[in-house]
């Protein structure tokens, strides 16, 4: 499936582009996500995803097959497998910059291909996840990208933002974040497998 987003940074196009380019700058910023080495263009990683109580761990690894340093522009291809063979994920993304007022541009467009119990979750609410993402690897990148005096964050703030602490162990909620989508698909089946249920025990009561 292909997934299109846009976000801006409040940042120069060459400091973004720097650290699109900068897995060890990347991967904080990746719920989920540790990155386990960095061989020029490749690197390796593991992602781990909760999905309601099954917790998955991706082991994958990433390689910048085009870059562009003239437009700013990349193409990333990422592939990997969890370590239980419940499923595997491959993505090719382009990234392009483009300055703007405020900030940079990043345009990034996602051919993304998932199997196995992830996949239950159908296009919808893939894109709804993968937009909720974006938008915390977007704030998250722009933190970083601040000047110093910009980066001091309250301790309330940082309650209120938590996906911008760093918790290295803390696997990426599937259905927390898609949150509201979710609910809407699952309570309408609930409801129904519940009035099957009541129906039957009814019947059941009649012919004793």
């Amino acid at each position: 499936m292909k997934l299109e987003h846009r976000f801006t940074v409040p940042a120069p196009a060459p400091d973004v582009w720097a650290a699109l380019l900068d897995p060890e700058k990347v991967a904080p910023c990746i719920p989920g996500a540790t990155l386990t080495g960095v061989d020029g263009r490749t690197f390796t990683g593991t992602v781990k995803v909760k999905l309601g109580p099954v917790t998955l761990l991706y082991k994958g690894t990433g390689e910048f097959t085009s870059v562009d340093e003239r437009v700013h522009a990349a193409v990333l291809k990422a592939t990997g497998k969890d370590t239980r063979g419940n499923g595997t994920a491959s993505a090719s993304v382009s990234v392009a910059l483009t300055s703007a007022t405020g900030g940079t541009e990043v345009s990034v467009v996602t051919d993304l291909n998932v199997t196995g119990r992830p996949a239950q979750f159908g296009r919808g609410l893939i894109s709804e996840v993968s937009g909720r993402l974006i938008a915390e690897f977007a704030e998250c990148l722009a933190t970083r990208l601040a000047p110093a005096e910009a980066e001091r964050v309250t301790p309330t703030e940082t309650a209120a933002r938590p996906h911008l602490r760093a918790v290295p162990d803390e696997p990426l909620d599937l259905v927390g974040t898609a949150g509201v989508p979710v609910l809407k698909r699952v309570l309408p089946v609930a409801a129904g497998l519940l009035a099957v249920v009541l129906l039957v025990r009814k019947l059941r009561g009649r012919h004793r």
